[in-house]
């Protein structure tokens, strides 16, 4: 049994609100995508492709207009359009941007404890448990009485994957985690993950526009192709893939990239 299944999801939004005239439009067509406990899965997608809408119905933040997505082998809402309370601590959330994740207001303590006080607990074992989760993500317990805000980047989205990370959820997703993040914070974020994964057992629903990512991170790769997930065996293989993943692709930039010269001719910028 998967722990996240979806099938046949179909989201369609009234472009201008309830009282234009525009048609609606249909960000997800159906498809299938499913998580197996413990693994990592990507979902590539272009702006506009509905990959967050997707995120977002999976975290019972939108409900689907059709299909049906089970999490352990049961319904994610109920009827009434709500997440189980039971389910609701196992499938937590890491968003791009830490700094509009978190409450300018908060101590570094606050922010991961947040969950945790929701859950009911407090007092020691509050700081204990808040204490060994910013150590697990490689910061200081001296450090959690400053303002969030005041740390970098890289270090505030530590923070939030610490907080993701109280309720010992089951699956994470990664909503573009480390887009906003410059390439060597982006590749010790992604070691952090990685490793947590290997330690807590954790799933991770990776969420991204960018393949570079993807190499050595996740065990399976979809593509958001006309508004249906598509699954990709070989996402860098030389074989046909669905026109979204190559036009992502062409986007990569070469390592060795290529000038002309004066006289038009093709030279390696590198030699």
């Amino acid at each position: 049994m998967s722990l996240l299944r979806l099938k046949g999801v179909e989201k369609t939004y009234r472009a201008g609100g309830w009282f234009a005239r525009r048609p609606p439009v249909a960000v997800l067509r159906g498809g299938e995508l499913h998580i197996e406990a413990g693994e990592c899965v990507a979902l590539l997608g272009q702006t506009g492709s509905g990959k967050s809408t997707l995120g977002r119905i999976l975290l019972g933040l939108e409900q689907p207009d059709a299909g049906t997505v089970n999490f352990d082998g049961l319904p994610l809402l109920d009827e009434a359009g709500r997440m189980a309370p039971a389910i609701r601590p196992q499938i937590q959330a890491v968003f791009q941007d830490p700094h509009g994740a978190t409450s300018p207001r908060f101590s570094a303590f606050d922010v991961v404890a947040e969950p945790l006080r929701y859950l009911g607990m407090s007092g020691a074992a509050l700081r204990l448990r808040v204490e060994e989760l910013v150590l697990a993500v490689g910061l200081e317990p001296t450090e959690l009485g400053r303002l969030a805000h005041r740390f970098s980047g890289g270090q505030l989205q530590r923070l939030c994957i610490a907080r993701a990370l109280a309720p010992a959820p089951r699956l994470v997703l990664l909503d573009e985690a480390v887009s906003s993040l410059d390439l060597e914070t982006q590749a010790h974020i992604l070691r952090l993950l990685a490793g947590l994964r290997h330690t807590t057992g954790v799933a991770y629903l990776f969420i991204t526009h960018d393949m570079r990512l993807l190499r050595g991170f996740a065990d399976r790769c979809y593509v958001m192709q006309d508004g249906r997930p598509l699954e990709v065996p070989e996402p860098f293989g030389a074989g046909a893939v669905p026109p979204a993943l190559a036009a992502l692709r062409a986007a990569i930039l070469p390592s060795r990239p290529k000038l002309r010269t004066p006289q038009g001719a093709p030279q390696d910028a590198m030699a």
